[in-house]
Parts: structure tokens; sequence; C-alpha cells
């Protein structure tokens, strides 16, 4: 059965764009969303195996989410991405709940599987 993922990005096109790229390798995108509050409330309903959440969203950030989404009875595991550089955050990505970081211009279904393969942080 392949991974169901929610994709949370304030651009849609880029959403359009890894969507149909990580559906064509595997994963079934069950939603996609544009910022944190929406986030949280389609981990909720849609109970995703995975979110790949941006860092950079208007209102809460990625982090905040990813905290937020941790706090959720059996939450998906988070990747965080952005096009920045994961230096540029410091300690804020290995002190956050989520699974990994993902610079975007290095995702792709197999970087992203080899990293939801890894042991949950809490494991």
């Amino acid at each position: 059965m392949a991974m169901s993922l929610l994709i949370v990005d304030d651009h849609a096109a880029f959403r359009g764009f890894i969507s149909q790229m990580l559906s064509a390798e595997g994963f079934t995108v069950a939603g996609e969303v544009p910022d944190g509050e929406s986030a949280v409330a389609a981990v909720r309903d849609l109970q995703p195996d995975a979110v790949l959440l941006d860092v950079q969203l208007p209102g809460i950030d990625g982090f905040e989410v990813a905290r937020r989404i941790a706090e959720i009875e059996h939450g998906p595991r988070v990747v965080l991405t952005s096009m920045r550089a994961a230096s540029d955050y410091g300690r804020r990505i290995t002190d956050s709940s989520a699974t990994g970081f993902l610079p975007k211009q290095q995702l792709s279904g197999a970087a992203l599987a080899a990293l939801l393969a890894s042991p949950a942080p809490c494991d």
C-alpha cells in the first residue's frame, strides 16, 4: 500500500509540481494545503501517514505546525522542507519533532522514502 502524504506549501505551483512528482514515484497524495492552520486541520481530517511541510508559511511557521502535529495522537511523521539550506535554521530542525529535513532542490520520491524509512525520533 502506498504511503499517504499531505503537502503543505504556500506556493500553489510548487504543491502541484511536487504532488505530481511524488504521485508518479509511488506516494498517494491525500491532500494539499497552503498554510499551517489548514495543515493541522487536514492532518486530523485526512490522517495521512506523513506530511511534507514547508518551513516558511504565512501565519504559523513549519516548526510550530510540526509541534502541533506531534501533539496529535498517532499523528503522521513530518518532513520539513525549504528553499533555504538546513544550516540556515541551525538547531531548530534537530530540536523539532520532525523526522528530518529535505531541501526543495533535493526533493524526490526516493529521498523522501529513505528519510521516512528511518526510525521515528521517539523510536
